[in-house]
């Protein structure tokens, strides 16, 4: 006879909520999809434990708004009310500035909503003869295949049938794993697909053409492998500001486009008064042609592609300052402070390992101003003490939750000498 061993359960209070939104319990026990204040009862495992009833819920617990919620990976705090949510974000920033022996206002957040996001990278794997187009389940390699998408604008939640059909071909060979970067633009929807084998000879030439008949038949405006072009029927085109950009494949965007105007407006208002500054880390120009309306900018990027885009696109953009823009490293080549002599302000928004050597930079400039805008608090917060080291004073920081729902938080901090 098969004995089934019983399952020894704990009964755990949950303290708060960790930097990944998992609830954490005063001895360091991580369990997710929990809140502060609840009780649970739990198998534990190490670090991690594994919730299997919740005895006590907390008042800020919220029905989930998505059917995948809970299995899916792509949120993990649909559960929890706004305002207690977005209160946890805003302490993140303040934690990481605190580390640094940073203090400064931390003003009301900007808060995406839900249908917003024009940007999805979904997985494509074949399951029993299907394709399915999803997520990672949480802590998984399994797919949740998406029948709907709660953050995600309404146009790509229509197009998932379509890009289903679109994802069969990529899966030619066995070891393919291709994500889907899809981002919906004024004209259309961009795909640019990664993760496809290529070591056996790459997609062959009848997969590349079911993939662009699959593309004209759902109305895809372009398909890329890994930046190869594939199909276009037009040009996918965003508007940034006043200008009109020709996106190249694969290229930086804003996940939600509210939340790009509301750091442009951060920016704009740090700057006013400023006749020249620079936009570092520019990608397309998100914030170039905004600063250009009020000041000649500066533009610097290390995506050659981005920064012909940039160019191509002011010079069909009218009534602007002078925009000159350059492909440059700032990371291994920074932005010297003997080339910042004539700027009044600059505006920074690096990738997620921060901008330590630019930063370097600005602090031996003579700039009186500068924006930094990060999608990292804990190197925003580094890249912060250099410059408040060299004279700078951090005055304010706006949080911006352009992922709704997930624990990640993104900032635009303003810094006057």
């Amino acid at each position: 006879m098969t004995v089934i061993p019983s399952i020894e359960t704990s009964d755990l209070v949950i303290d708060s909520i960790g930097a990944q939104g998992d609830g954490l319990t005063a001895d360091r026990h991580y369990a997710p999809l929990t809140l502060p204040g609840e009780r649970v009862r739990a198998r534990v495992s190490g670090e991690r434990v594994e919730v299997l009833e919740i005895l006590a819920a907390s008042p800020d617990r919220v029905t989930p708004p998505c059917p995948h919620f809970g299995d899916c990976g792509g949120c993990a705090l649909q559960h929890w009310a706004s305002a207690p949510y977005l209160a946890w974000k805003q302490e993140q920033i303040r934690q990481a500035l605190g580390r640094e022996g940073l203090e400064t206002e931390i003003t009301a957040p900007f808060a995406a909503g839900p249908g917003e996001r024009r940007r999805l990278a979904l997985h494509a794997r074949r399951i029993d003869g299907h394709v399915a187009l999803g997520f990672k389940a949480r802590r998984s390699w399994r797919l949740v295949d998406l029948e709907v998408c709660t953050i995600a604008h309404p146009r790509l939640v229509a197009a998932l049938p379509a890009l289903r059909k679109l994802a069969a071909p990529f899966l030619e060979n066995p070891k393919s794993a291709p994500t889907l970067h899809v981002t919906w633009t004024g004209s259309g929807l961009d795909v640019d697909v990664t993760g496809v084998e290529r070591r056996s000879g790459g997609l062959s030439t009848a997969a590349r053409t079911r993939a662009a008949e699959a593309a004209a038949e759902g109305d895809v405006a372009r398909v890329t492998l890994a930046g190869e072009m594939l199909y276009q029927s037009r040009a996918p085109v965003v508007r940034l500001g006043p200008a009109l950009v020709a996106l190249p494949p694969g290229s930086f965007l804003q996940a939600v486009p509210a939340a790009e105007a509301a750091m442009a407006e951060v920016a704009l208002a740090a700057l006013e008064g400023a006749s020249k500054v620079a936009d570092l880390y520019c990608g397309v120009g998100a914030f170039t042609f905004r600063l250009a309306q009020k000041a000649s900018v500066h533009a610097a990027d290390s995506s050659v592609p981005a920064i012909q885009a940039l160019i191509a696109a002011n010079g069909s953009a009218a009534g602007l300052k002078a925009i000159t823009a350059e492909a440059r490293d700032l990371s291994r080549r920074p932005l010297l402070a003997m080339e910042m002599k004539k700027l009044d302000g600059v505006v920074f928004d690096p990738p997620r390992a921060g901008a330590a050597e630019q930063a370097a930079e600005i602090g031996r400039s003579k700039v009186a101003r500068a924006v930094g805008i990060s999608c990292n608090p804990v190197t925003f917060a580094r890249d912060a003490r250099i410059l408040a080291d060299a004279g700078f004073a951090l005055t304010s920081v706006k949080p911006i939750d352009q992922f709704l729902w997930s624990p990640h938080i993104e900032l635009v901090g303003v810094f006057v000498r």
